[in-house]
């Protein structure tokens, strides 16, 4: 809180962060609790198609630092940059796409916020069932316990705090990650080998490269994953908050092998949950997402399974507290500047308010969607990655490295993308051979910016920008 006397300090912790502090908090906000709950869930039903989602990503890291990051801390520092609308503003030369650019950022953040509020809701619930003191604390309760821990450190220290809490969070991931290779690997006296085998007895296709659900799918994935990752705002707002430029050839490796060591949890838990139960040793689960819980209270020792849960918190914050950070910026610093010329005075309190006001807007909507309508969280979470990706991998990283490009090919994209993301989510559509929206609202996005931008007139770039694009 001391060191937070500003916007600048609020959203990009003053530009000042050294690369470990970085690398941890990049790695760490990407795997949130899908990838402690939902992977291990996905493997589980449906073989190792979901490792088209996971393993890809180091792909998405490597696009996203030779490709934009240098150029986006290099922007940071010419325009005095405090958010992605901001950035795009700059290249663009257009208030109308740092608008859409802002608007699609709070949508997709309210998704994200009310799934992850929801998910720290139901695991402090069912940690606190094991308990004799807690055993009846309500959900609600455990939304108001979650929530206020991350409004505290997110509203008092802003990104700053939010970054090396993020440190703290990395490291229990990966050490989480590691420990549960090992355990899972002794589950079976052959190790993660035999479970294969007995995967591959009863379903051949499940221990396959494309899983079950089949190459088209996976290959959708690949794109929306793979090069999405290079589209999400809050890793992109990252890239702003490092030193010196020449930090990101340590960040990138450093995150590169942090995401893969806590991803170690996500094959190795559902495959050996598959393997179980196929060979009988344990009833069927009633649901694919209670893979991780049954492992650990199985399994693992008991202080293996709180560093797991810790781990799993870790991941839900970090991403929860990265997305509160990015909202606030749009509400506060990017819609005014759009709509009148200029951001909120006062940013520093408005960005404080704002982060309260939507933590608990989407802790609302979280309630109110598990105990009234379920596919309102599900609604807004159509905004979420995929959208972001669409959205954003078009605009920033072609963007970035392609003169041509112009606001009206930008303005195509997030337009198209927040229209097939939206409309597959409430007309239910779905799509033959395992095609999903994302992809289709990825394929639609990128194809409309380079035809629309090749078709339109030719765009000037200020002085500066045109200079850094040919560095």
């Amino acid at each position: 809180m001391r060191r937070t006397r500003s916007a600048n300090d609020f959203f990009v912790a003053g530009r000042s962060l050294g690369p470990i502090v970085v690398s941890l908090a990049l790695f760490s906000s990407t795997l949130s609790g899908f990838g402690f709950v939902g992977g291990p869930g996905l493997v589980y039903s449906m073989g190792l198609s979901s490792l088209w989602m996971v393993m890809v990503s180091a792909l998405g890291y490597a696009i996203g630092f030779f490709l934009v990051a240098k150029r986006i801390r290099m922007i940071a520092e010419l325009r005095d940059s405090l958010s992605l609308p901001d950035l795009v503003a700059a290249r663009y030369g257009s208030e109308t796409v740092r608008f859409m650019m802002a608007g699609t950022i709070v949508l997709g953040v309210m998704g994200y916020l009310a799934t992850q509020i929801l998910a720290m809701a139901l695991v402090l619930k069912a940690i606190l069932a094991g308990t004799s003191v807690f055993a009846d604390v309500g959900l609600v309760t455990c939304v108001i316990l979650s929530s206020a821990v991350l409004i505290f450190y997110c509203v008092t220290g802003g990104i700053i705090a939010s970054m090396y809490t993020d440190v703290v969070q990395g490291a229990i991931m990966m050490i989480a990650g590691v420990l549960i290779l090992i355990t899972a690997s002794n589950v079976f006296d052959g190790g993660m080998q035999q479970a294969s085998e007995i995967i591959l007895a009863d379903d051949s296709e499940a221990i396959m490269p494309f899983g079950t659900a089949g190459v088209i799918a996976c290959l959708g994935w690949f794109f929306v994953f793979g090069l999405g990752l290079a589209g999400q705002p809050h890793l992109i707002t990252k890239m702003m908050m490092n030193r010196r430029i020449r930090d990101f050839r340590v960040i990138l490796p450093l995150s590169t092998i942090a995401y893969v060591l806590a991803a170690l949890l996500w094959v190795s838990i559902g495959v050996v949950m598959r393997a179980a139960v196929v060979s009988g040793e344990i009833p069927s689960l009633e649901a694919a997402d209670a893979a991780s819980p049954v492992f650990l209270s199985l399994f693992a020792h008991p202080l293996l399974a709180g560093v797991v849960f810790a781990g799993l918190f870790a991941a839900i914050m970090s991403t929860s507290d990265a997305f509160l950070n990015i909202g606030a910026a749009a509400l506060v610093h990017d819609m005014p500047k759009a709509l009148r010329g200029r951001s909120a005075g006062n940013e520093l309190l408005w960005a404080r308010i704002a982060t309260v006001l939507l933590a608990i807007v989407a802790a609302l909507f979280a309630l109110y969607s598990y105990y009234q309508n379920d596919r309102l969280v599900a609604l807004l979470g159509a905004f979420g990655w995929a959208t972001f990706a669409a959205a954003i991998v078009p605009v920033v990283v072609i963007g970035l490295n392609w003169k041509r490009a112009n606001s009206m090919g930008a303005i195509a994209a997030i337009g198209i993308s927040l229209i097939i993301n939206f409309s597959f989510e409430i007309f239910s559509v779905r799509l033959p051979h395992g095609i999903s929206g994302p992809f289709v609202a990825f394929v639609a996005s990128m194809t409309l910016f380079i035809v629309v931008s090749l078709l339109t007139p030719d765009q000037t770039l200020d002085r500066d920008i045109d200079k850094l694009m040919d560095l």
